[in-house]
């Protein structure tokens, strides 16, 4: 074999062109590894504040009230008459007289008469009966005589024989059982005779109190017997609103039979709203009267009576008033006793377990209450409140102890001021 000469390498263009190729990708790779170090070396960073800036919430505020209060119950009740009567007469027969009076609705005074009943079997019935007096007085007369006539009789024995009758003797001697059954007859027979006479009476039916007639079932011509219902008569008097309230709630009433200081003899006043049948603004007045002794049955309410007088406003001072209807579903408000020494809220400020939000500080303070009472509008705080506390009447999305707050001002902006929290 010849050996390769320094004129034949010289002349191999191949072995020449995959040299510089391969320098040239050596040194392109150096020039971007060099640009990617200036890059990720020279990129500005962000840089964290110690402090995050916000603003705090805007809420509006109240203080709570503080006195003497005197809190209203509301409940529902429904009115019933506080004198209801079936009408029935004592004696049987024809009806042939009806007052103009006795009809629904219609008004009737106490003791006027209403109907009558066809009287004359009982005048018969009684002119017999005092025929019947007269013959018992009669024999009762004849009999006295006899009793006379047997004690002079006696007297003249005992003057000539000188010997005195052992007692049942002398009774039957002197007709005194004779006499005794005599006056018997006679009281048997003015019994009967006053019966007669009260039966006579009682074909007039009577109304027993003034009242509104509410129905009848009886008309001219009618054929009634004793204890029959003819009409049902309530009394004008007075009504009674039967309402159910809690039993939590009793120890705040004061009944009528019951001696409270605060509100005389009388009980708890009460004010009766029928919304759907009564104008706007229109009330009646009543008295807590007393409770009834038990629960209704459904809910498990305590039942109370509430008297109000003149339901039908008949009287001069109530004629611009509205009229009770029996029935009817009404609204009480019920005056309850005096609480002291408490502080009134909004019924809506007390939260959740019975607490409320304050701002103390320019924080959010969750402050548990003790709450004496609440009725429909109202809270009555007895401890855990204090009458310049600032009370949170805005609703919080977010409620935590501590929680930054801004008081709203006067004309609803809000203070937009920056507060720095770590």
């Amino acid at each position: 074999m010849k050996p390769v000469t320094d004129s034949q390498e010289h002349h191999n263009p191949q072995v020449g062109g995959l040299g510089r190729t391969l320098i040239v990708c050596a040194v392109l790779l150096a020039a971007g590894a060099a640009a990617l170090w200036v890059i990720f070396n020279t990129e500005p960073g962000a840089e964290r504040e110690d402090a995050v800036r916000q603003s705090a919430m805007g809420v509006d505020v109240t203080t709570p009230e503080a006195g003497t209060f005197r809190p209203v119950i509301q409940a529902l009740g429904s009115v019933r008459p506080a004198q209801d009567v079936e009408l029935r007469p004592r004696v049987s027969g024809e009806v042939v007289e009806l007052s103009p009076h006795l009809a629904p609705g219609g008004f009737v005074k106490a003791g006027e008469v209403l109907l009558r009943i066809d009287a004359a079997d009982y005048r018969n019935t009684l002119l017999q009966r005092q025929s019947e007096l007269e013959q018992a007085i009669a024999a009762l007369e004849q009999e006295n005589g006899r009793a006379l006539q047997a004690e002079r009789e006696y007297r003249d024995l005992k003057a000539d024989r000188g010997e005195n009758l052992d007692p049942a003797n002398l009774s039957l001697m002197l007709r005194e059982p004779q006499r005794r059954a005599a006056e018997a007859q006679v009281n048997a027979a003015r019994a009967a005779e006053a019966q007669a006479r009260l039966d006579l009476e009682r074909t007039e039916v009577r109304a027993p109190f003034d009242a509104q007639v509410v129905s009848r079932t009886v008309n001219l011509g009618s054929q009634v017997s004793s204890g029959e219902t003819l009409a049902e008569l309530v009394g004008l008097e007075a009504y009674w609103v039967e309402a159910t309230v809690p039993l939590d709630q009793l120890r705040w009433l004061v009944f009528s039979d019951r001696d409270d200081e605060t509100l005389g003899e009388g009980g708890s006043p009460v004010l009766i709203r029928h919304r759907t049948a009564w104008p706007e603004g229109q009330v009646r007045e009543g008295t807590l009267d007393q409770l009834v002794g038990r629960l209704e049955a459904g809910t498990r309410l305590a039942r109370v009576l509430v008297v109000v007088s003149d339901p039908l406003a008949r009287q001069p001072e109530n004629r611009d008033k509205p009229s009770l209807i029996i029935g009817a579903f009404v609204e009480t408000r019920i005056e309850g006793r005096e609480i002291t020494g408490a502080l009134k809220l909004p019924r809506e400020l007390i939260r959740q377990g019975d607490t409320v939000w304050l701002v103390r500080e320019g924080a959010l303070a969750i402050q548990p209450v003790e709450v004496v009472f609440q009725d429909a509008t109202h809270a009555y705080i007895g401890e855990g409140l204090a009458a310049g506390d600032q009370v949170i009447t805005t609703n919080l999305a977010t409620v935590k102890d501590g929680i930054r707050l801004r008081l709203r001002t006067a004309g609803g902006d809000i203070d937009n001021e920056l507060v720095s929290q770590p």
